[in-house]
């Protein structure tokens, strides 16, 4: 390789600068106080928290010492491409019409679902809520939004309830 003894043995005495010690003492900081966002922070917030912590160093040192730890921010939620709409399977009248006020119990439901993020991926939550009581007669929660997820909520919602006359079902 070329090396002369007597710079191999000084690097061995003194491997690391000052300025290398540095280094790896706040990329250390920056591992941990990006774990405790929940993996979740770039450069910009990690300097931010490392400021409220005392430490004194620049964003651009903050921001090289993150990308060669591989620190990255979470950036929103991924699409996959593909078809979102399509036409619906039945047409419906609005029966409903907009008229969220019941006179009475177990005259009108109205179910939604939604998703919640979590750390092992999406968790898909539908609801059903009585109109006149304003109360969630129903719900389940699954991994994958099917149209299971809403049918357990309908069935919890009649199994809780046990309507004697027609209900009106109202979902977007």
């Amino acid at each position: 390789m070329r090396i002369r003894l007597s710079g191999f043995y000084a690097w061995l005495k003194n491997p690391l600068s000052k300025r290398a010690r540095e280094d790896a003492r706040q990329t250390e900081l920056l591992n941990k106080v990006w774990k405790e966002s929940g993996r979740m922070y770039g450069y910009r917030k990690l300097h931010d928290d490392l400021l409220d912590q005392g430490e004194s160093s620049c964003a651009n040192r903050i921001a090289r010492l993150a990308r060669m730890a591989g620190i990255k921010a979470q950036i929103g939620y991924k699409r996959r491409p593909g078809s979102y709409g399509g036409k619906p399977s039945v047409l419906v009248d609005n029966t409903l019409a907009r008229q969220f006020d019941a006179d009475a119990s177990d005259r009108a439901w109205v179910t939604d679902i939604t998703y919640i993020r979590t750390q092992e991926g999406f968790a898909y939550l539908a609801v059903v809520i009585d109109l006149f009581s304003r109360r969630v007669i129903g719900w389940s929660l699954q991994s994958r939004q099917t149209t299971d997820v809403v049918l357990q909520a309908l069935l919890m919602a009649v199994w809780r309830r046990k309507p004697k006359s027609k209900v009106l079902v109202h979902s977007d």
